[in-house]
Parts: structure tokens; C-alpha cells; sequence
């Protein structure tokens, strides 16, 4: 029988009591499960200290997960622990991108009975961990106009920060190296640039429809639709995971990607960093492992 620590983040998005009552009685019937309440995620590093030898399972969101991933590489345990996922977030993107299961229950017995893979990670220079993704431009600011907005609408504020924020937004002079290729020089506007793990951001909006967790590249997503007419397209194809398609978008793959220029705001997994003036993501494949459920 697995040895599990779940890990419940008393602020995620849908984490009633209720429903948390049922996650840890599908998982105590399945594994021996001890829980911990968080509500600061800075004690992560403790409750993963007290229970050294359990494999922890978080019941909250990308942001929790996303921390969670950060303490065990902080601890250098990536490799010794598997993390297992009941997405009880607002946004869930890395479960959407994966096929965790979103009802509670059935992610629990996922988590439970399931089976460890191995995923990739990026790392930046400044030491920290992205699971899914990072972007910058009109999507980080319109991360930083739905903040506020987020206690009320929920999964839906992203939606409306991007509307705002495509509104607002004139693009950034920035320049975005991937591996040896130039894709965006500084000279010219960008709209937004996207590094994709996994594949959507903002509760499954699809910045990087192609993106695979587990196949050793970033894919790398950059807008040149600066013009109001395209940025409004650009907006509207972005929520059904069709700019890819445009000739204003440039789309490539690799495992250093170097983003520089003015001071900018950049979203890596959810988490609003900066300004910064540049950024090295590199992937580090099969870094960490998920436990899902066999298919």
C-alpha cells in the first residue's frame, strides 16, 4: 500500500470541505494517508520535512502544485518523491493538459491507484521551477488586471483580464532567442510571447496547443499582432487554440529559450514575477514524476 501525505491548500479555488472530506476518504481507502492543512505555501518545505517518507499529493491548484514542485526541488528530492494531483484549483491547466481527471474523486483514485511519469520541467537563471508555463506581454498583464477580479469571477477573471489588457496593450520591444535562432530581434513589437511545457494557460486557454509535457522541448509561441484589427483576432483565435495558424504568429521548438529587453512582468505558472529586464528557461527533461491513471 503507497504511502501518501495530502497536502490541502485551504485557499484553492474549489477546496470546500465537502469536497475535500471525499478526496481524503477515496484516498485513505486506497493508500495510507496522512493529511496536512496549508494556508501559506512557504510551509510546504516543512510538512514535507515531518513526512519524509510519503509521497505527497496536493489538493489545490497550478499554484500549489507549482510549489509544491519548487520545495521538492529545493530539497533535492524531485527524484526520491512522486507527486500525485487532485486539481481543486481555479485554472488547472497542467490536469487539462494531462488528462488528470477535474472531478475530484476519480482524480483522487487516479492519484491513489495510478501510475508515476516521468514530466519535464523548465529552469531559469534565477534558479526557479516552471511546470506548465511562462509568457509575457499582453497575457502576463492580463494576469495582473485578473488578479483582483479573481476572488469573484473565478476560472472566468483571466478572460476578462485578457480583454482589458488587449485593449491596453501596445506590445514589447523584446528580443526572443531559441536555442540558436533568433525569433523576435528587439526591433519589432511583440504582442506576447509564450514558453509552453504544457499546453494552455489561464484556466485552458491554448498558448501552445502542440506542446507535449514529456518530450524534452519547449514549444515557443510569439505574436507580432500589434495592429488593434489583430490584436482582437489574435485575442479571439487564442481562446480556441487557432493563432498558430497566422502569419503575425511565429511558432518553434527548442530547449533554451532567452527572452530580453525592457523592464517586463512575466507569469511562470501563474505567479507574477519582476519586473525583470531577461529570462533563460531551459528544459530539463523527465525532471520530476505525476502519478496518472493508466490508460
Amino acid at each position: 500500500m503507497r504511502r501518501l501525505l495530502a497536502i490541502v491548500n485551504s485557499s484553492a479555488g474549489s477546496a470546500g470541505d465537502e469536497v475535500v472530506s471525499e478526496v481524503l476518504a477515496v484516498l485513505a481507502e486506497h493508500a495510507d494517508t496522512v493529511e496536512a492543512r496549508i494556508d501559506d505555501p512557504a510551509a510546504l518545505s516543512g510538512v514535507l520535512a515531518e513526512h519524509p517518507e510519503r509521497d505527497p499529493v496536493v489538493l489545490g491548484g497550478d499554484g500549489t502544485l507549482h510549489r509544491l514542485v519548487t520545495a521538492l526541488a529545493e530539497r533535492g528530492e524531485l527524484e526520491t518523491r512522486t507527486v500525485g494531483l487532485v486539481p481543486l484549483g481555479t485554472g488547472n491547466d497542467l490536469a487539462r493538459g494531462l488528462g488528470v481527471p477535474l472531478d475530484p474523486v476519480e482524480a483522487a483514485r487516479a492519484a491513489a491507484l495510478g501510475e508515476p511519469r516521468r514530466l519535464d520541467l523548465l529552469r531559469d537563471d534565477d534558479g526557479r521551477v516552471v511546470v506548465n508555463a511562462v509568457h509575457l506581454g499582453v497575457g502576463a498583464e492580463a494576469a495582473r488586471t485578473a488578479k483582483p477580479l479573481k476572488p469573484v469571477l473565478r476560472r472566468f477573471a483571466y478572460a476578462v483580464g485578457s480583454v482589458i489588457a488587449g485593449v491596453r496593450t501596445r506590445g514589447l520591444l523584446v528580443r526572443v532567442e531559441v536555442d540558436d535562432r533568433i525569433v523576435a530581434d528587439g526591433r519589432h513589437r511583440v504582442l506576447m510571447a509564450g514558453i509552453g511545457n504544457g499546453r494552455s494557460i489561464g484556466g485552458g486557454t491554448p498558448l501552445a496547443p502542440d506542446a507535449r509535457l514529456a518530450d524534452g522541448l519547449a514549444d515557443v509561441v510569439v505574436s507580432f499582432a500589434t495592429g488593434p484589427l489583430q490584436r482582437l483576432l489574435y485575442g479571439v483565435l487564442l481562446r480556441f487554440g487557432r493563432h498558430t495558424g497566422r502569419p503575425e504568429v511565429v511558432t518553434v521548438r527548442g530547449t533554451r529559450i532567452r527572452i530580453s529587453g525592457p523592464a517586463m512582468h512575466v507569469n511562470a505558472d501563474g505567479e507574477l514575477i519582476g519586473p525583470v529586464t531577461g529570462r533563460t528557461w531551459t528544459v530539463v527533461p523527465g525532471a520530476w514524476r505525476l502519478t496518472l491513471a493508466e490508460t
